[in-house]
C-alpha cells in the first residue's frame, strides 16, 4: 500500500524529559510516523502515556502519528485518541479477553477474538473517522486469529517483541508471521500495510523488509544510538535496499 518502506520511530526509547528535542533531531531524516506506545498497565505490565500527550505532540510535530493501543478497554478510550490527532490507530486482536488462553513471556496470546464484533467495531470507528485503522498481534498469537478482520482494515502490526518494554532482542519467528499476512491478504484480495515493532535495527530491518514489511517501528535503535538521525538513516537505507533486491 505505501510502496517505498516507511520508518516510524518509537518515542517510547526517546527521552520523555526532553521529548521536543529528540524529535526536532530526527526531523530532519523525514520520519514517515511517530509511533507512540499508549499502555495501561494492566494489558502490558508497563504504564506510559495518554491522549493529552498525543494531542501535544499533534500541535508541535507536523509528522503523523501512529498510536498504537497496547490497553485492556479500548472501546471507551479509541475516540480519545482519534480526537487527539492520531493518523493511524491500531488496537490489538487480544484486547479486552477476560480468560486469556496463554501467557507467553509478558504479553497475552489467544487462538481467535473473545469478541470478534467488538474488534471489527473498532476497527470501522476508526475508519469512520478518516483515520488508518490497525490491528496488532502479540508474538504468541498465530495469524488465523487475525484473518477474519483483513478486510476491515488498512495495517497490521506485527509484534516482534512482548510488548511493554523497549530495548527486547528481535523474535525471529515474527518473519514467518509476515509471509502468512501477506498469503492471506492476497488470498482475500485486500493489500494492508505490513509494520513490524520490536528489535528493529539495521540488521533486523533488513530481514523485515525481505519479508514484505512495508513499515518498520525502531526505537532504542535510533533513540540510544550517538547520532539518532544517521541511525535513522542507515535503517532505512538497509531496509529500502533490501526491499529493491527482493522485488528483482
Amino acid at each position: 500500500m505505501f510502496g517505498p518502506i516507511k520508518i516510524a520511530p518509537s518515542l517510547l526509547s526517546a527521552d520523555f524529559l526532553n521529548l521536543e528535542r529528540d524529535v526536532a533531531a530526527i526531523s530532519a531524516a523525514g520520519p514517515d510516523y511517530l509511533h507512540i506506545d499508549v499502555m495501561d498497565g494492566h494489558f502490558v505490565p508497563n504504564l506510559t502515556i495518554g491522549p493529552v500527550f498525543v494531542k501535544a505532540l499533534k500541535r508541535r510535530f507536523d509528522i503523523p502519528l501512529d498510536v498504537h493501543l497496547m490497553i485492556e478497554n479500548t472501546a471507551e478510550q479509541l475516540d480519545w485518541y482519534i480526537d487527539a490527532g492520531a493518523d493511524l490507530v491500531t488496537v490489538h486482536v487480544e484486547s479486552g479477553v477476560v480468560a486469556p488462553a496463554c501467557k507467553q513471556g509478558n504479553s497475552r496470546c489467544i487462538q481467535a477474538a473473545e469478541d470478534p464484533e467488538a474488534v471489527v467495531e473498532q476497527l470501522r470507528r476508526i475508519r469512520a473517522a478518516g483515520r488508518m485503522a490497525g490491528l496488532s498481534l502479540n508474538p504468541g498469537t498465530p495469524v488465523c486469529a487475525i484473518e477474519p478482520f483483513l478486510t476491515e482494515l488498512d495495517l497490521v502490526l506485527v509484534m516482534s517483541v512482548h510488548p511493554g518494554f523497549g530495548g527486547q532482542s528481535f523474535i525471529a519467528d515474527s518473519l514467518a508471521k509476515l509471509d502468512q499476512i501477506t498469503i492471506v491478504a492476497q488470498t482475500l484480495g485486500v493489500d494492508p500495510v505490513l509494520e513490524i515493532d520490536g528489535g528493529i535495527n539495521q540488521q533486523t530491518a533488513v530481514e523485515a523488509a525481505l519479508h514484505g514489511a512495508d513499515m518498520l517501528v525502531a526505537g532504542n535503535a535510533i533513540f540510544g544510538a550517538a547520532d539518532p538521525l544517521q541511525a535513522l538513516h542507515d535503517i532505512r537505507a538497509a531496509a529500502v535496499l533490501s526491499q529493491s533486491r527482493s522485488s528483482r
